[in-house]
């Protein structure tokens, strides 16, 4: 006689247990689906998610329809996006007045002073990706619903724009071999910080780099290895000479450190060094800047940045490297200024 399989019913088909969702108190929701095969009832649970009975939506709370949505994208979206839904669910929605109402009694107004109130205490930046991840989840389980808030200014970030004499300065002060890489690749790739992690001696072909997968922790804290953060960050960059010299020798990771230990390490010789203070990041910033400086047109930052848009160039990095145009005009003025004496 043949062995049963695993949820298998007498009439042959297979029936599988999956969470579709969470209560209140964030126990996990379960609902059988029962299908000829094990595949056919995975189809089953997808199709539910996706289409969830409309009868049954009006009873979900905002809370119990963000946690949906995310187990839902769960799949599709990067382990560091879902562990930031994660966080935005738990510390502005789980617990709140807003985060207990029904969908159907949910109305602009609450969504508004829910809005104002959290932006009190927290960064235009936060209440706008809370509002997004509330917008998504309530527009998938109430498509009527218009959702209509005023959110607050986005700030212009006040960033420090690393000069040549600052990288120079930092370089000369680092022994740790795994940090100075770091450095040499962030300020003259640019490579993020999660790339740099994420590099191996299989990605290095002469004085070429592919750059293809990056390190991030998903929703449990864990570092893991995952594709690039969007599709255009995928590319190749040929380094200077003296960049590729460090990498001499080198089998496996490029560096041996996770994300936060290297810019743990970084704070630690930035303050050695003497150098005004600025992030890991901002070693990006530095690149741009100088890449723009000497006439590198945009198209080709963005491509080498791995950008895929110019939104980020003019939303972000143009200020630093307006910072950069304003100290070549001074140059130029000061130099004019000589001939009129």
């Amino acid at each position: 006689m043949a062995r049963k399989k695993k949820g298998q019913l007498p009439s042959g088909n297979v029936r599988i247990q999956r969470i579709i969702g969470h209560t209140r108190d964030g126990k996990p929701i379960r609902k059988s689906f029962t299908g000829a095969t094990k595949a056919d009832a995975e189809y089953l649970y997808r199709e539910y998610m996706l289409n969830p009975p409309k009868e049954k939506t009006g009873s979900l709370t905002l809370c119990e329809a963000v946690s949906r949505y995310i187990d839902m994208k769960a799949g599709v979206l990067s382990p560091s996006t879902i562990r930031g839904y994660t966080g935005l669910l738990r510390t502005h929605i789980e617990g709140s007045e807003i985060g207990s109402m029904d969908l159907e009694d949910l109305t602009a107004k609450d969504l508004q002073l829910w809005i104002s109130d959290l932006s009190r205490d927290r960064t235009p930046k936060t209440v706008r990706n809370a509002s997004a991840l509330v917008r998504s989840s309530v527009e998938m389980f109430n498509p009527d619903f218009r959702y209509r808030v005023t959110l607050p200014q986005p700030q212009r970030p006040d960033l420090y724009c690393p000069s040549d004499e600052d990288v120079r300065q930092l370089l000369s002060c680092i022994e740790d071999r795994d940090l100075r890489i770091a450095v040499l690749l962030a300020a003259f790739g640019p490579l993020r910080r999660s790339e740099i992690c994420a590099l191996t001696s299989d990605d290095i072909d002469g004085s070429w780099i592919t750059v293809n997968k990056a390190v991030v922790q998903n929703e449990i804290g864990e570092w893991v290895v995952k594709g690039t953060k969007t599709v255009g960050s995928i590319r190749r960059i040929q380094m200077p000479d003296f960049v590729m010299r460090e990498l001499d020798g080198i089998q496996g990771p490029v560096i041996t450190c996770s994300p936060s230990a290297l810019s743990s390490r970084f704070v630690k010789a930035l303050e050695e060094s003497g150098c005004p203070k600025f992030r890991f990041h901002d070693l990006r910033h530095y690149s741009a800047s100088i890449m723009h400086a000497i006439g590198v047109p945009d198209q080709y930052i963005m491509s080498r940045g791995g950008w895929s848009t110019d939104n980020v160039m003019k939303r972000v990095y143009r200020n630093v490297i307006d910072l950069e145009e304003a100290k070549q005009t001074r140059k130029i003025t000061e130099h004019f200024s000589t001939l009129a004496k």
